[in-house]
């Protein structure tokens, strides 16, 4: 079976969105570059972006005013 990813965004009031589902990793990646680097996130109005793997793990996390988060920088 093939890794599958989904990817959440998350807002101030601590809401957040599932926006992708079950997709590939390449397709997770796409989906948090488009949702971490939107006018949303410009704005705040999107705080987090993070991507989690089959076992709930999160694999990539960007916070607004930060940048990614994890993994961290080598």
């Amino acid at each position: 079976m093939n890794e599958q990813f989904s990817v959440y965004q998350f807002f101030p009031d601590g809401t957040y969105e599932c926006v992708r589902t079950h997709v590939d990793l390449t397709e997770a990646i796409r989906a948090a570059k488009h949702y971490s680097s939107s006018v949303g996130a410009g704005m705040g109005s999107t705080l987090r972006v993070i991507i989690t793997d089959n076992g709930d793990n999160t694999v990539f996390e960007w916070k607004h005013g930060e940048g990614i988060v994890f993994p961290p920088m080598a």
